[in-house]
């Protein structure tokens, strides 16, 4: 299924992003639902071919929006360091030939630490990437076991000390906590060793199954537990306590940072920014219109092979969707939620929330407390109630 991208016009003054979405896994992790894929469930599909196509679609979103420059780049997954250093140089030269990247952009990477290597980060740094973002998730082997993660439980802390050694000032390490099988000596081992390492930002997320994943299904047959929410809870503080106490402070629900360390890239879809998502499956966000690619890569080359965007649908946002965007979005980042955009029945709501310990007034913006961070999604929806 494709469709046409209505006219689409950048909203002036907001950061604009590029993201490229890199499908290539080696092997698939059991609780992973990303449109990823291996090379058995390819085909005819490689890297080199894939870039090929990419290009095209970078070709033509820079003429349909005017080759916006670039405030952030962000190769996501899948895999990145599976293309290898050269590939990972020339995309970054496309986006740089078709958009143009600002002097001053933040150029990030995901990579699985298995696949990197000293001359990889070098050479990344020397191209011009000033970020390094590591899938770690844990260093308790029986976690890395569960999630189907093929490092060994130092290397993700190595590959952390080798970006640094190669000139990176940010590096992230990304962690999950919940595992079933994870007691909270193994979570406090994990933030330890991430801070030990040196990165400047951590992201932790909680387990979640997602249907139609092998986790999800050795869950159904019992033979694993399924997440607990109190237990989670209880992580996500055991989390927040180690890396603030190291001076990572939170500035989204899932993620701390030092001080300098955010991820600019990651706050444009929080704060307000667009941005244009290229490769199969990615989303992109311009003005008020939102829109995703086709998944498969065979299908999207087949429609950039025929000269047309590889849209597979599109919402046009009206006014009452973007406010409700922008309440959810915002209420997760420290800087908070702008006062002056709550009408009046919100800023009753939004009282109450105070009251009961949820949100906390700074200045004209609410912030979550601490307490709030662990409802989030409830406190939006007593918001918007």
């Amino acid at each position: 299924m494709t469709a046409d991208l209505p006219d689409v016009q950048l909203s002036p003054g907001a950061p604009f992003g590029v993201y490229v979405h890199v499908p290539f896994c080696l092997t698939r992790c059991g609780y992973c639902d990303f449109n990823t894929y291996t090379p058995a469930e390819l085909g005819g599909v490689n890297p080199d071919a894939w870039m090929q196509v990419l290009g095209s679609e970078l070709e033509l979103a820079a003429a349909r929006l005017g080759g916006p420059t670039a405030d952030t780049v962000f190769l996501g997954g899948g895999t990145p360091s599976l293309l290898g250093a050269e590939r990972l140089c020339t995309l970054l030269e496309m986006v740089r030939q078709h958009f143009g990247v600002a002097p001053d952009a933040e150029v990030t990477t995901e990579a699985n630490p298995e696949s990197t290597s000293p001359e990889l980060f070098e050479a990344l740094r020397e191209a011009g990437y000033t970020r390094i973002s590591l899938g770690m998730q844990s260093v308790a082997p029986r976690v890395l076991a569960t999630l189907d993660r093929v490092h060994s439980p130092g290397r993700a802390a190595a590959a952390a000390g080798e970006a640094l050694a190669a000139g990176f000032e940010h590096v992230n390490l990304d962690l999950i906590y919940g595992t079933p099988g994870e007691s909270d000596d193994d979570v406090c081992r994990s933030v330890d060793v991430a801070i030990d390492a040196g990165a400047d930002h951590v992201s932790a997320y909680s387990l979640i199954v997602e249907e139609g994943t092998a986790l999800a299904r050795r869950i159904r047959r019992g033979e694993l537990a399924a997440p607990d929410d109190d237990v989670l809870a209880r992580r996500y503080e055991l989390v927040d306590e180690r890396l603030r106490a190291a001076g990572l402070d939170w500035y989204e629900v899932s993620n701390w940072s030092r001080p300098g360390g955010r991820c600019r890239h990651n706050i444009g879809y929080w704060d307000g920014g667009q941005w244009w998502g290229a490769g199969p499956g990615a989303h992109s966000f311009v003005g008020a219109t939102r829109w995703w690619n086709v998944k498969h890569p065979n299908t999207y080359a087949q429609r950039l092979a025929d000269a047309a965007l590889p849209v597979a649908g599109f919402e046009q946002l009206d006014d009452d969707a973007l406010h409700t965007e922008e309440v959810m979005l915002r209420l997760r980042i420290r800087d908070g939620l702008p006062l002056d955009i709550l009408d009046a029945g919100e800023r009753e709501r939004a009282a109450v929330a105070v009251g009961d310990g949820l949100l906390q007034r700074d200045g004209e913006r609410l912030v979550l407390t601490d307490r709030g961070r662990l409802l989030a999604d409830a406190v939006v929806r007593a918001l918007l109630d």
